[in-house]
């Protein structure tokens, strides 16, 4: 998809390279609670998709069910949408960019949409690669149904309404990892300029990109002490890097000392800049990933940032060897097999 840069146009001023204002990226208004960190993250994405300067028609937004689920509403407008069955938006989009590979997919999730009854579906599309920017807003509880622990809520947390959780918790981007994505990050509904960057980032992955976002529930987990809420997380999260995105038609300036910031250069041009607050901290090493994540479950860490960065694999529409034409442009001619080549194939199974 191509990139544009911000600049005045057609006489306007606040205007990006496509002529429009970012109101032309909102949406309809949110049902959501006041407060809800949902609401947060669709702002972030309006920000990014209008500083890239994205065409909304080559957008599709999908999701499953749950308060996470209704948010694709909220943003960009102009954009494609399919709203599906729960813990099925990952194999919907699979199909969407199967059939029209010039799109940019946008899933939005949930912790149950995603880690309970759609967990298998989640981990395929990361070990297919599937290309899209999949947007996990975790709260750790099931807002829908009144305040039920979700399988991301941390051993031993409270909630008023639902006691103790006894189990361990599952980490998403653990899973992601593991199952083969090469974008996995971890941010905060609260921190505006880190979530915005690694969307921006995420937006120009050729492969799958995960961002499991802290959403906090301000109705049914917003105690101070809980692990998912707004003080918590402001008060807790421990950043691995500052993080700059830098698109492939801005001129790179650097300004830092040796050895304090990492540069990942992206397949198309653009640059992610990590300023790193952890100086051993590696995105690029995999085992280094998976053990940063383990030692922050132990301690009851929240990082964010950029936990893993591999874009080696290629995405399935590559590996499927799509042709240049989408799928769901082609003609009956060119899809349609004919009488005599359908005779002619089943002779073979004689």
């Amino acid at each position: 998809m191509e990139s544009t840069k911000i600049a005045p146009g057609n006489g306007k001023t606040n205007v990006n390279a496509l002529g429009l204002e970012k109101t032309a990226y909102k949406g309809g208004p949110s049902t959501l609670c006041a407060g809800c960190g949902h609401d947060s993250i669709s702002s972030r994405i309006i920000d990014a998709a209008y500083e890239l300067g994205l065409p909304q028609q080559r957008i599709i937004k999908l999701s499953g069910i749950g308060c996470s689920s209704k948010s694709p509403a909220y943003f960009l407008g102009a954009s494609h949408g399919i709203n599906g069955l729960h813990g099925r938006m990952p194999a919907l989009a699979t199909g969407a960019v199967a059939a029209n590979h010039t799109l940019l997919a946008i899933g939005v999730s949930g912790d149950g949409d995603t880690g309970s009854i759609g967990l298998s579906a989640f981990k395929h599309s990361m070990r297919r690669n599937v290309p899209m920017v999949y947007i996990v807003e975790n709260n750790g509880v099931y807002g829908l149904t009144k305040g039920q622990f979700s399988v991301t809520a941390d051993k031993g947390q409270r909630l008023k309404n639902a006691g103790v959780m006894e189990l361990p918790s599952l980490d998403l981007c653990a899973e992601a990892i593991i199952a083969g994505a090469g974008f996995v990050a971890r941010s905060f509904a609260g921190d505006a300029k880190q979530v915005r960057e690694l969307l921006k980032a995420a937006m120009r992955f050729k492969g799958m990109a995960l961002l499991d976002i802290i959403s906090p529930c301000v109705t049914f987990n917003n105690d101070p002490e809980a692990n998912k809420s707004y003080d918590y997380g402001k008060a807790h999260e421990e950043p691995l890097h500052e993080i700059t995105f830098i698109p492939d038609f801005d001129e790179i300036k650097v300004d830092y000392e040796p050895g304090t910031v990492q540069q990942v250069q992206m397949h198309d041009g653009p640059v992610i800049q990590l300023r790193k607050l952890e100086e051993d901290y590696d995105p690029t090493h995999k085992m280094a990933a998976l053990m940063r994540l383990e030692e922050a479950r132990e301690k009851q860490e929240f990082i964010t940032g950029l936990i893993y960065f591999d874009q080696s694999r290629p995405s399935l529409t590559e590996l499927e060897n799509m042709v240049d034409t989408p799928l769901a442009l082609l003609g009956q001619d060119q899809t349609r097999p004919s009488r005599d080549s359908l005779a002619k194939l089943m002779t073979e199974f004689v």
